[in-house]
């Protein structure tokens, strides 16, 4: 089947050109350095656990952790761990802990320990009653009412964020590569037209190369590829007014968070539309028509258009296919007004060489989150050359892997224990470079 591939690029900027990301590359390895370099000035107490279901004790992942009455937040991890930093005058107050369909709970920082917390939520249970009440009919005519209610529902003022950005590489199961970075990003209205612009602060990579063979991925657009997920600021990449019509929209289930009620809005294609788009889920507060999060993933109808779209470089004798791409966003409240908190993108690929018996699969991650912001009245936006480029590629941009307390009071998420181990590894390496050069 032959697709019109200038219109599907028109329709699918999005996923076309923002993310068409990643490249195969053939390499050289090269020596990495450790970067040096230290925040000073506040004082700050770490803690680290566990976020878990009360009942059956098991991980919650992705959770809200913030301090209350501030902007400082973090989320658990694909192990349901955190760890979030407090500054020392602000321990005498509270952590506010939420995720979808739990109550909220919140937790006095003076009776948490540095390590091991084990932080239990509550399932929220509805009432079958609340759903009946003023439910609304059709599903398509709920999202549509929430896009159209982005300017009164979501921030209105221009906002600096800082924002915690991590990309890890897997060749099937083996952490291979590992790129973090902390960025300011000059949030535009939502109400405006006007693109986001990020800005690099820091940035530090880990690689270990012996793991690649003689392929590198290479993943471009960085922090870009996670803040373009934000589909209430950019719902024209998705649901436009006019590609909308090609998705069936169906209510699926209730849940609670925050003592709101939520619905979970199921999404997909029409089964007569052979291009590639979008299923998956819309969490919307039916009483204020606020998208509070999505998951969603593409369907991959033609997996040679989806290689076209993706791979922008390989060696000849090598051909790449995505086996699966999906997205996450998540949204924060505050004052009543909704912001972006944290997305996520997540890429599979299967890699077959032409002379080889076997393929090898690789599976790539960009995630970030919001871990505090300001708001930006005066509209100050960083200088061209201070501007990430939307085709960045982030392991060019950062040098070695810095001393974690370059950190310093910013919040982080926690990496996977396979990746601190790894960590672990190339920065014993390091230091046995750094012997054998003196």
């Amino acid at each position: 089947m032959q697709f019109d591939t200038q219109s599907l690029n028109k329709r699918q900027t999005f996923l076309f050109t923002i993310f068409a990301v990643l490249a195969l590359m053939v390499f050289t390895p090269v020596k990495t350095y450790a970067f040096q370099d230290a925040q000073a000035g506040t004082e700050f107490n770490e803690y680290s656990g566990e976020v878990v279901d009360g009942s059956t004790n098991k991980s919650l992942v992705f959770a809200t952790l913030t301090i209350e009455g501030t902007n400082i937040s973090t989320i658990t991890n694909t192990e349901g761990n955190f760890s979030i930093k407090v500054p020392k005058e602000m321990t005498d107050g509270n952590i506010i802990v939420s995720f979808l369909g739990y109550k909220t709970k919140s937790v006095a920082i003076s009776t948490l320990e540095r390590e091991k917390n084990k932080i239990e939520l509550e399932v929220s249970v509805t009432q079958l009653s609340e759903i009946n009440i003023n439910a609304p009919k059709d599903a398509k005519a709920l999202v549509k009412e929430t896009i159209n209610r982005r300017d009164e529902n979501y921030f209105s003022d221009p906002t600096l964020m800082t924002a915690f950005y991590r990309e890890t590489i897997k060749k099937r199961r083996r952490n291979v590569s590992l790129s973090e970075a902390v960025v300011n990003i000059y949030k535009a209205p939502y109400k405006a037209s006007k693109d986001d612009a990020v800005e690099l602060y820091k940035a530090r990579k880990s690689t270990d190369y012996n793991k690649l063979d003689t392929v590198a991925l290479k993943l471009q657009g960085g922090p870009y590829n996670t803040l373009y997920v934000d589909i209430m600021k950019y719902p024209e990449y998705i649901f436009s007014n006019e590609s909308i019509n090609d998705y069936k929209f169906t209510f699926d289930r209730s849940t609670r968070i925050n003592d709101r009620l939520i619905y979970v809005i199921k999404f997909d294609q029409h089964k007569e539309i052979l291009e590639p788009l979008y299923h998956g889920e819309l969490y919307i507060d039916v009483e204020n028509k606020i998208l509070t999060s999505a998951i969603f993933s593409l369907n991959i109808t033609d997996k040679e258009l989806a290689a076209k779209l993706f791979v922008r470089k390989k060696p000849a004798k090598v051909d790449v296919w995505p086996e699966e791409v999906s997205y996450r966003v998540d949204y924060r409240e505050k004052d009543g007004k909704w912001f972006y908190g944290y997305s996520s993108v997540n890429m599979e690929f299967k890699v077959d060489w032409a002379d080889k018996w076997f393929n090898s699969v690789y599976s790539t991650t960009a995630e970030m989150a919001i871990t505090d912001w300001e708001t930006n009245l005066g509209g100050e936006l960083p200088k061209n050359r201070e501007r990430i480029k939307k085709s960045i590629i982030l392991n060019d941009e950062a040098s070695g892997f810095s001393d974690p307390d370059f950190w310093g009071e910013y919040n982080i998420i926690e990496p996977e224990k396979s990746i601190e181990s790894a960590i672990r590894k190339i920065q014993r390496q390091l230091r046995r470079e750094e012997r054998n050069s003196d």
